[in-house]
């Protein structure tokens, strides 16, 4: 290809070519400046007329620059662009680590929910720096505009997922880690949702004319059985032994797989349900896994007139556990086991039911006592009124 002609200017070393424009096509002049430097002769590229706003003043400025080392040559600029994107690909920020962490945990419970608080809390912030990089008082910022809009169990779990991405790269060695701690809000988890009789009564009644049957059949298995939400979602017929009379339920909150007592009241439930070429006892649209249900269990709770913040279903396993507890007739121990709790702990927040029904128990005792302690004095009145008599 023929070299084409340089135009010279009234700048030393400056000259133009005339080319067409990459936006509209029409004639655009295209400055070079050439010069010398450590005896070798260099010719580059200046800038566009038009689309780099480049005159010959100008192209002058930058050779002079060039020539005095104050500016790179087009050469150096392209070997540092293609040096800083290296760098910045070999850089393990958040962002990189956090795909990283989920190819790493591909069935980490509630991923779907990380991800989204990831796009949408930590990404704009912190996906392009690398964990060394964060301050405390970046993640103090986060804090505080999460608190003002979020309840403190949403502020916990984000700043809980930021410090489960550093400490998987710092564990994996791709990266250092922070030098402080990430401060966590306390969160109180101890809600213990009850219904009395009569909201008890009118929850059945509800169930009962409602059309959506799984809705009302997955809360009453909530009440019988102390089942999670998730639990039944992932219910499959092949988990229900009718023959030993236990339900197997998979993956309790990401732990082992547990066994609970298949009780009358559930069993009578599940043999209600019309099975279906779907293997799930609960299944969702086209027989797969059901994924929400949340409409259909709020209609019900609204028609039976629960209260505004009862969770349908959750609610109904803490009324499950809190009958129990109030019993007194079932230990921590045993409810642990049913409620499939890893943590005791976990069961503790049933204990003061518990309690009552001891104070009850108590109580009764004394009564029957001092009632026996009674019966005592009226016999010896009774026999004493009969010797006077007599």
């Amino acid at each position: 290809m023929p070299t084409i002609q340089r135009v010279r200017t009234k700048y030393p070393g400056v000259m133009y070519i005339v080319g067409k424009s990459t936006v509209n096509g029409k004639p655009e002049k295209i400055y070079y400046v050439r010069y010398r430097k450590n005896g070798k002769e260099i010719e580059e590229k200046a800038g566009r007329q038009f689309q780099d706003d480049m005159t010959p003043a100008k192209a002058a400025i930058l050779r002079a620059m060039r020539i005095e080392g104050k500016e790179l040559s087009n050469r150096k600029r392209r070997e540092a662009d293609i040096f800083r994107r290296e760098a910045q690909e070999s850089r393990w920020t958040i962002g990189k680590l956090w795909v990283e962490y989920k190819k790493n945990h591909p069935k980490l419970k509630g991923l779907r929910t990380d991800e989204n608080r990831f796009e949408k809390y930590l990404k704009p912030l912190f996906g392009s720096r690398e964990p060394n990089e964060l301050l405390p008082l970046d993640v103090a910022r986060l804090k505080v505009k999460l608190q003002k809009k979020k309840a403190p169990a949403t502020v916990r779990n984000v700043l809980e997922l930021l410090r489960r991405i550093v400490n998987f790269g710092h564990k994996n060695k791709l990266c250092q880690g922070i030098n402080f701690t990430i401060q966590m809000p306390t969160v109180n988890n101890e809600k213990t949702e009850d219904l009395n009789s009569d909201k008890l009564a009118n929850l059945l009644k509800a169930i009962e004319k409602d059309t959506h049957q799984q809705a009302g059949s997955m809360m009453k298995m909530a009440l019988f059985t102390g089942m999670r939400r998730g639990e039944m979602f992932k219910l499959k017929w092949k988990h229900v032994d009718f023959e030993r009379g236990f339900i197997l339920i998979k993956d309790p909150k990401g732990g082992p797989d547990e066994k609970i007592p298949l009780n009358d009241a559930s069993r009578e439930l599940i043999d209600k349900i019309p099975q279906t070429d779907s293997p799930y006892v609960f299944p969702g649209r086209g027989g797969r896994r059901r994924t929400d249900i949340n409409k259909a269990v709020n209609k019900i709770k609204t028609a039976a007139g629960l209260p505004r913040d009862f969770r349908p279903l959750h609610g109904l396993r803490h009324v499950y556990a809190s009958m129990l507890a109030s019993s007194g007739q079932v230990d921590m121990y045993t409810l642990q086991k049913l409620l499939t709790h890893k943590d005791p702990k976990m069961t503790q927040r049933y204990a003061h039911l518990r309690d009552d029904a001891l104070k009850k128990a108590a109580n009764l005792a004394g009564e029957l006592i001092s009632e026996a302690g009674l019966y005592k004095k009226r016999d010896k009145k009774d026999k004493k009124n009969k010797i006077i008599e007599k």
